[in-house]
């Protein structure tokens, strides 16, 4: 197992550029049309690479890191819309769960029910999720270090904080109130909503395995999503990820080490 790396994934190369640049001496490999940059990490071997955008993207990927690279786990990192009242631009969200918020198989299924397992929801794996979470939370506790704290007041935010539970994922990007709303009142539970999260936990849960998503809110899913959106992931989301990385990655090497 220590020698299976662990994989660091994101949609966009703007949400991992931080990532990548850690790994700037890292060898390339590629396969099935993407680069997947391999070396290591605190001591630690690791495999990073961008999922593209979207669940048919995400799948293809996942797949590759399970059974080509027969990644130890997966942490995917990057940006969501939030849906929850109590989810604030700036927050971030530790997945507990997924769903396919545009998944329909009905009348013959239930609405989002994956027909060939007879559920909705795939979770999070537990074990690193509270990993991932205590590094979100110490990543935050650490925004002056990162410079995180300075950017997140030139964008008028404040006070970031960590939520846990369900993320929800479709092939579009809901950038409307109309959208938000409608979503908000189908899956009252949806903290947030991105295009990954639920293709990358089928294919984990498939091939056994774990993994872990974290997502910085670059936006509260409505008519002003895109306002400032590159800027967001540039300077607070993309430092976020190296941050909640470097955090988890440390407490592993200490785990490895006793």
């Amino acid at each position: 197992m220590k020698d299976q790396p662990l994989a660091l994934v994101s949609a966009m190369r703007e949400e991992l550029d931080a990532v990548l640049a850690r790994l700037s001496e890292a060898r390339v490999q590629r396969v099935a049309g993407r680069d997947f940059l391999l070396g290591h990490w605190r001591g630690v071997p690791v495999v990073a690479t961008l999922s593209g955008i979207g669940k048919v993207a995400a799948a293809t990927t996942a797949v590759l890191l399970a059974e080509h690279f027969r990644a130890r786990a997966v942490v995917f990192t990057g940006v969501a819309g939030g849906l929850a009242r109590e989810v604030a631009v700036g927050d971030v969200v530790v997945a507990e769960a997924f769903l396919q918020h545009d998944f329909d198989a009905s009348p013959i299924f239930p609405k989002y029910v994956v027909p060939a397992h007879g559920r909705a929801r795939y979770e999070a794996d537990a074990a690193l999720t509270t990993q991932v979470r205590a590094a979100a939370q110490a990543a935050l506790q650490a925004a002056s270090q990162h410079g995180l704290d300075e950017a997140l007041a030139a964008l008028g935010l404040h006070a970031p904080r960590v939520h846990t539970g369900l993320l929800v994922s479709g092939d579009r990007f809901v950038s409307t109130a109309a959208e938000s709303r409608a979503l908000q009142q189908a899956l009252p539970e949806a903290l947030a909503v991105e295009m990954e999260g639920a293709a990358f936990a089928q294919v984990c849960h498939d091939c056994g395995v774990p993994l872990a998503v974290v997502r910085t809110i670059s936006d509260r899913a409505d008519d002003a999503a895109h306002t400032d959106f590159t800027r967001f992931v540039r300077t607070v989301a993309s430092p976020y990820s190296l941050a909640v990385v470097d955090a988890l990655l440390q407490n592993i090497k200490n785990d490895s080490d006793n």
